[in-house]
């Protein structure tokens, strides 16, 4: 895990990653001076250490004299460009354009001021400097995208017209050649003040095109049978659940990976991390799903069955809690109230998989990082609804007027078969918590609440059973400080 944190908690904002020679490479805004773009490395695409920081905002007087702002690195004949947005004094650092640097080894960059950049909006398609209602001009968050021989930016714009918290929309730049063409827009779903880090990608013989909404933190996204094509929704179009913003994607081999930053606590100005990635997939129907990043089984220590976990407690004591334990199959129920059925986990760091299958009604879910008093994580499955759902709760020592927390974090959504039963996978790494259920992650999110030594399940007036368990232990994450002072000692 990653937060690029020194003096402040959430110094990290936008990202993009590129993977070379086997070595992952991150740069990141740092916020909330925007005075430099950071770069740091890595060898699993989890843990991360600092390099030289590859660009800074000009000298006085130059285009980027003010901030630099999201950024895009790709990759050209063997050498590399970054796309970035720069603001300059003189306008106050309300006007955005668009810049270009170019590097031969990822690590020394030359900015590039020819005659294409820095370029910003003009003509009849996007707002300017001089035609924007709010008095700042989104023109912004590059991305470059290859199709049919010629070279696009994608960027956050606005259009011209409409009303004016709703005209965000993806632009288009095509760069082939001498000059920087404006086209019309890509797409604009007329209902965003602006669609930060747009990013299109091909996948399983669609187009798909995803954007960061300021108005909910989430990532959405909308899809097309050809790149120019018109872009659609499905029923649901969230990709990635709040606190979750900035994704951007990149190829690992035949794995296609999305990263973003997350908002711990669901504050824009709480710490900032960067979470391990998950992968792009589609369904049947051509929606996209995540699924876990490949490297977590790769990274297990041991492996332990169900039938090797020999104690279970009941922390609540309910009378009218049942508990019957076989060799691979566990079946818990209460008739009334509330009991928690926990055992100590094998390690800091988990996957935790196995099938829950809801025998009787009530309410039911997984319980993590428990105290003996039963503060922790609980993760909630709505088998009538579809719906789950993560909060903190437990006992708040800080106000005896109101003594307790029970924060809703995250949730989603799933589909419920007719047996009332499914597959989950609970990843524990670090603060990093990510629940899947029948193989496509459903809550991914960072939080600092809890670190209590028991997992289990919990039962109110329902029945379950718990069957095909098996617990893999992970190492240890590397700290983030720590890496870097090693990094510093191997220096000559």
């Amino acid at each position: 895990m990653y937060s690029g944190s020194g003096f402040s908690d959430w110094e990290i904002g936008d990202i993009t990653v590129i993977i070379n020679n086997g070595i992952y490479h991150l740069f990141h805004l740092i916020i909330p001076n925007h005075d430099y773009i950071a770069h740091a490395t890595s060898k699993d695409g989890i843990s991360w250490k600092r390099v030289n920081n590859a660009l800074f905002v000009g000298h006085p007087g130059e285009w980027d004299d003010d901030m630099l702002w999201t950024m895009h690195v790709y990759e050209v004949n063997g050498k590399f460009e970054m796309y970035y947005t720069g603001l300059q004094r003189k306008d106050r650092g309300v006007v955005s354009r668009v810049g270009l640097a170019v590097s031969d080894n990822l690590v020394d960059w030359t900015k590039s001021n020819g005659s294409k950049f820095p370029i910003e909006p003009m003509g009849v398609y996007y707002e300017t400097a001089t035609t924007n209602p709010r008095t700042w001009l989104s023109f912004r968050d590059p991305f470059r995208f290859d199709h049919k021989g010629e070279s696009y930016l994608l960027v956050d714009a606005r259009t011209v017209e409409g009303p004016v918290s709703r005209r965000g929309c993806v632009g288009i730049v095509n760069i082939t050649g001498d000059e920087a063409k404006l086209m019309p827009p890509l797409f604009c779903p007329q209902v965003y003040d602006d669609v930060e880090c747009p990013c299109v990608f091909e996948l399983n013989d669609r187009y798909y095109l995803i954007g960061s909404i300021r108005e909910d933190i989430k990532v959405r996204y909308w899809f097309a049978n050809d790149f120019f094509g018109e872009y659609n929704s499905f029923h649901a179009d969230v990709l990635l659940p709040q606190g979750n913003y900035a994704a951007r994607t990149v190829q690992d081999g035949d794995h296609l990976l999305v990263y973003n930053f997350f908002y711990a606590y669901g504050k824009i100005d709480a710490l900032r991390v960067l979470p391990p990635p998950k992968e792009l997939d589609t369904d049947s129907s051509g929606r996209l799903v995540l699924k876990s990043y490949y490297r977590w089984q790769q990274m297990a220590l041991k492996v332990i069955q169900q039938h090797e976990i020999k104690r279970i407690d009941m922390l609540f004591n309910n009378p009218t809690a049942t508990l019957n334990i076989e060799a691979e199959k566990w079946t818990i129920g209460t008739r009334s109230g509330y009991e928690i059925f926990c055992f100590k986990r094998p390690s800091p760091g988990f996957i935790w998989e196995g099938r829950i299958t809801v025998e009787g009604m009530g309410k039911l879910g997984i319980v993590s990082d428990m105290d003996k008093d039963g503060n922790g994580y609980f993760i909630s499955f709505n088998i009538i609804n579809g719906q789950v759902k993560i909060r903190t709760w437990g006992f708040n020592s800080l106000n005896t007027r109101q003594n307790f927390i029970f924060n809703d974090i995250q949730d989603g959504f799933f589909s419920v078969n007719e047996e009332r039963s499914f597959l989950f996978t609970l990843i524990r790494y670090g603060h990093y918590i990510e629940l899947s259920i029948d193989g496509v992650v459903k809550l991914t999110l960072m939080d600092y609440t809890y670190s209590g030594n028991d997992i289990g399940l919990y039962s109110a007036s329902s029945l379950i059973s718990l069957s095909e368990s098996v617990f893999r232990v992970l190492p240890f994450p590397e700290e983030e400080y720590a890496s870097q002072e090693e990094a510093q000692k191997q220096e000559p």
